[in-house]
């Protein structure tokens, strides 16, 4: 961007460059049992005519091929995409419940392929938001992933990297599902910052306004002896029929670094200014006496910047600055650089010509005051910077790459986009 410095020259951070794209993708995650949210699956080998199917609400959802289509069945009516229908030489049928969606999927030469959808909200369902009961078919489990976005590091309160002791860096992430928002939910991976193997090791959902949701944008913080988690409510934002977003606050002592966890979520009353319709991307941060929190707010869906907040503690916080010349920044992330509290954001390629495509680096009036010297992969990708004290730092983020076919609309991305400093390379030398 014109005018502002990379903040390589001014703040000790090096220039960044992408070194790998990870992308786990699963519809049955590895390892993992039939969940108590509704976001599920189950799959089994194509051998002929084949079937699987869940047991939800009282229901029995199936997919089918006959060797030549697939097919949905749910509550005795068949849906079948006359468009996208059609497999070819499947080897694996897979049933995917996330949240009110139904989706049938194909394994075939290239990967997972969507063959068909039901959105079980639109059909007036009620068991839309229910948790299966059973399943028939070689494998069942919490559904995986198509992408990861929105990614975090889990922190302590402070601000600094929670590794549990382990040496590898913790991360939450929005596990894409087949679609929007309301597919998606949040995970924890554990990323290896030497040899970027990246494991994932448990999934979180949220218990409220009556039900079980895949809520995300999750900011996972270790405080004490507990955990807070603070959240974005995704997992029911329908522009046209729920358009709003709001951010909750769930507390437990309960080991969220591993596993599969339903956790109680309470409103989080983050001060806005006036006019927004919805909050989202929360990040927390305890300095001293009083805590910090960035978040982004929203004049209209989507038209959205971030702000900061501070006060002595989460439930009285006041609205410090707003960053209104900004239409399309989110993600953003509190960091100590130079002894200094910094927000790192990421401006989209929608915003105003002066602040797009870019990670701008604010103080906490959020003037700007750098940005970093680092690849903008396509998307809203989050700068998040991993800070290890001795070792060369990481940039983590995430591209716009879908994933499960041309069925499937906005919302299966992406790759997790890893940079290191560029003379840290392997074709630096």
């Amino acid at each position: 961007m014109a005018g502002v410095a990379p903040l390589s020259e001014r703040l000790p951070l090096p220039a960044f460059a992408p070194v790998a794209r990870l992308r786990p993708v699963a519809v049955v995650q590895p390892g993992t049992d039939l969940p108590p949210a509704p976001y599920a699956a189950v799959e089994r080998a194509v051998d002929g005519a084949t079937e699987v199917s869940l047991d939800v609400g009282g229901s029995r959802l199936r997919a089918s091929w006959d060797g030549r289509r697939v097919a949905l069945h749910v509550d005795g009516s068949t849906h079948v995409s006359r468009r996208h229908g059609a497999a070819r030489d499947p080897r694996t049928l897979a049933l995917a419940l996330t949240g009110p969606f139904v989706t049938a999927f194909v394994k075939e030469a290239g990967g997972w392929v969507a063959r068909a959808v039901v959105d079980l909200a639109e059909d007036g369902l009620a068991h839309a938001a229910t948790a299966p009961t059973g399943a028939d078919g070689d494998r069942a489990g919490t559904f995986g992933q198509l992408g990861l976005r929105d990614v975090r590091l889990v922190t302590h309160a402070d601000g600094t990297a929670y590794d549990g002791g382990e040496g590898r860096v913790l991360l939450t992430a929005t596990s894409a599902g087949p679609g929007g928002f309301r597919t998606g939910h949040t995970s924890v991976w554990s990323l290896d910052p030497e040899t970027l193997d990246l494991a994932h090791r448990g999934d979180l959902f949220f218990r409220r306004d009556g039900g079980v949701l895949g809520d995300h944008a999750t900011h996972l913080v270790r405080d004490d002896d507990r955990w807070l988690v603070a959240t974005s409510t995704w997992g029911d934002f329908d522009k046209r029929r729920n358009p709003r977003v709001g951010a909750t606050l769930a507390v437990t002592t309960d080991d969220l670094t591993r596993g599969c966890h339903v956790l109680d979520a309470e409103p989080l009353a983050l001060p806005v200014p006036p006019g927004s319709v919805g909050v989202w991307d929360a990040h927390l941060v305890r300095d001293g006496d009083r805590w910090l929190a960035t978040y982004v707010t929203a004049s209209r869906f989507f038209r959205f910047h971030p702000v900061v907040a501070e006060g002595p503690a989460l439930d009285r916080l006041s609205l410090r600055s707003a960053a209104t010349d900004r239409t399309a920044t989110e993600g953003p992330t509190l960091a100590r650089l130079d002894g200094a509290w910094h927000v790192l954001a990421s401006d989209g390629r929608d915003g105003p010509r002066t602040h797009r495509a870019a990670y701008p680096v604010l103080d906490l009036d959020l003037r700007q005051r750098g940005r970093l010297d680092a690849a903008y992969p396509t998307n809203l990708p989050w700068p998040t910077l991993v800070d290890r004290p001795g070792r060369a730092p990481l940039l983590l983020g995430f591209d716009g790459t879908p994933r499960g076919g041309p069925l499937l609309g906005y919302g299966t991305h992406g790759d997790l986009v890893v940079q290191r400093p560029v003379e840290h390379r392997p074709d630096a030398g």
